[in-house]
């Protein structure tokens, strides 16, 4: 049998021994996407996942592998808590579809609203925002997120336009940090804190952000900060709180959030963990969604029927595999 290549990075024969590929359909059109596909396997602590994005080269990938291997394969830091209060995550949709939309989300009192949507104006997040913080009511908890999709004068007047919905908060509202420290000191007068969600996983130096004064909270999410362990590490040394937050996983990647979320000595905000209501199937039974608004602490294993029945084409398979082994031998040739 073969060893194993370093201490933390298993042989890739023992992640292809029990690798499944998915595919699990949205309920509505979210980040670009119907469907969501998504790599899981089984380590020795349980199974895992390894859903990068599609577009997102293999360095970038090999980040989200380490997560995998650290869950699959390493005992996960002790827990603080046993249940994760969870959001609703609210795509952009039309203002019309909002209800059906948050009814998804069982006992949910805080919902993210997804705004600055590529083809879509200011109007129609005015809209949805609207229609969200009505269903919720007064002491429901709104929160919006861009994605980086404004600028700063064009964030400056969208959070302006959003105020009198009482946003908890802004997540990504600019790209860049720069950005994001500039419109902090303009919108501070709004009582509106700013969060950085991209600024934080898709950045070199992730702790950047945290430095330059450029937001109040953070966003973390355990695939691509490269595991509980590490996202545990960024938000200590940001000296910030954090929200935990999913990567549109499978029920199986949301426990590892779960985990980081469980494992964060203080944990004020509700986090993005529900999004397993944004899909019309998923690998376990029943999914690792919210009851009464909350998310339970703890592994779970995908239901062998539901793999068989979600299971990605042969040559979507191919070509996770292609980018699984690609990622592997990044980690390995890094760990030697």
């Amino acid at each position: 049998m073969m060893g194993r290549v370093s201490n933390s990075v298993p042989p890739l024969s023992e992640l292809l021994a029990s690798a499944r590929v998915v595919a699990l359909p949205l309920a509505a059109r979210f980040r670009g996407i119907e469907v969501r596909e998504a790599l899981v396997f089984e380590g020795p602590e349980g199974w895992t996942e390894f859903s990068p994005f599609a577009e997102y080269d293999d360095r970038e990938a090999a980040t989200w592998l380490t997560a995998a291997i650290d869950f699959g394969w390493m005992p996960q830091p002790a827990a603080v808590r046993q249940e994760i209060p969870v959001n609703a995550t609210v795509p952009a949709v039309a203002a019309a579809s909002v209800p059906s939309v948050l009814a998804r989300f069982d006992g949910c009192r805080t919902a993210k609203v997804k705004v600055a949507e590529g083809g879509q104006r200011l109007s129609d997040d005015v809209d949805r925002v609207r229609a969200v913080r009505e269903a919720m009511g007064p002491e429901g908890r709104v929160r919006v997120d861009a994605n980086g999709g404004w600028n700063v004068d064009e964030a400056e007047r969208a959070l302006h336009a959003l105020a009198e919905f009482d946003l908890e908060y802004a997540e990504q509202p600019c790209a860049a940090v720069d950005e994001l420290a500039e419109l902090r000191r303009r919108v501070k007068y709004m009582g509106i804190p700013i969060a950085a969600d991209e600024s934080v996983r898709k950045a070199s130096d992730p702790l950047a952000v945290a430095r330059a004064g450029a937001a109040d909270l953070l966003v973390v999410k355990a695939q691509p900060l490269g595991g509980v362990r590490r996202a545990l590490a960024i938000v200590a040394e940001a000296g910030l709180p954090a929200v935990v937050s999913s990567a549109l996983d499978t029920s199986i990647g949301l426990s590892m959030g779960a985990a980081l979320a469980a494992a964060l000595p203080e944990l004020d905000y509700d986090c993005g963990l529900g999004t397993a209501s944004l899909f019309t199937a998923d690998v376990t039974t029943p999914p690792l969604a919210p009851v009464g608004g909350m998310l339970p602490v703890g592994r779970v294993a995908p239901d062998p029927e539901l793999l068989a029945r979600h299971e990605a084409s042969a040559d979507r398979r191919e070509w996770w595999l292609d980018r699984l082994a690609r990622c592997h031998a990044l980690l390995a040739g890094a760990a030697i």
